[in-house]
């Protein structure tokens, strides 16, 4: 087949459908994102299902998401964590909150979830360390803030994922003038200079384009 989007797209719906299935829950929450007037930028059914495992798989039970959004990402990572664990997530705008607050407890997690409202370059020093597992996932301006504060928050062995690293290959741009990519360029400079992290990347073709994600460890 050719590397088209619409090839990419069935691709990654065939692979939804084998190894993640349907969820009422989950379903549920992106219909009240988008009646909610949201973007559809949360991560796709597969990237999800990942967070899930990276949870599970490092033993994660404190989790920080930096960018709530309609709190899609947060139901699977709080699936994760156990009953007795527990997601701490950032969402700068109150209405996206409220929304997420709702999709949440109807998940059944909402016990496990703790929002927290405001800029996240606000939030973040207000919050005890001690996380295992950090999800980034919001303006890509603010990234290397972002990193800055994963590291501090964490520990050694803390898990990180950063979003939306591809950026439609123009990562590779030293030119490029965009926000985005330039913030983009600038966290992933950041997580392979700086000793504080061991990190790689993967670009990645599917519902969301082409894009990619980075995972490091706090060494």
């Amino acid at each position: 087949m050719d590397p088209t989007r619409e090839n990419w797209r069935s691709a990654d719906d065939y692979l939804s459908e084998t190894l993640v299935g349907h969820d009422p829950a989950l379903e549920a929450a992106l219909v009240a994102q988008q009646d909610a007037g949201m973007p559809a930028i949360e991560v796709a059914p597969v990237s999800g299902k990942l967070l899930n495992l990276l949870v599970r798989i490092s033993g994660a039970r404190r989790v920080l998401e930096i960018g709530t959004l309609g709190g899609y990402s947060t139901i699977w990572m709080a699936r994760g964590v156990g009953d007795e664990g527990r997601v701490v997530t950032i969402e700068a705008e109150a209405e996206n909150a409220a929304v997420a607050r709702a999709s949440i407890d109807a998940a059944g997690v909402g016990e496990r979830v703790d929002i927290r409202i405001g800029r996240a370059a606000d939030v973040l020093p207000t919050l005890v360390g001690g996380f295992d597992l950090v999800f980034i996932d919001a303006d890509k301006e603010s990234n290397t803030i972002y990193l800055d504060w994963a590291a501090k928050l964490g520990h050694p062995g803390t898990v990180v994922v950063v979003d939306n690293i591809g950026r439609d290959g123009e990562i590779a741009n030293a030119g490029s003038t965009d926000s985005m990519v330039v913030g983009t360029q600038d966290a992933l400079r950041m997580l392979g200079a700086d000793p504080r992290f061991d990190a790689t990347a993967l670009q990645t073709v599917g519902l969301k384009g082409w894009d990619g994600v980075a995972i490091a460890l706090v060494v």
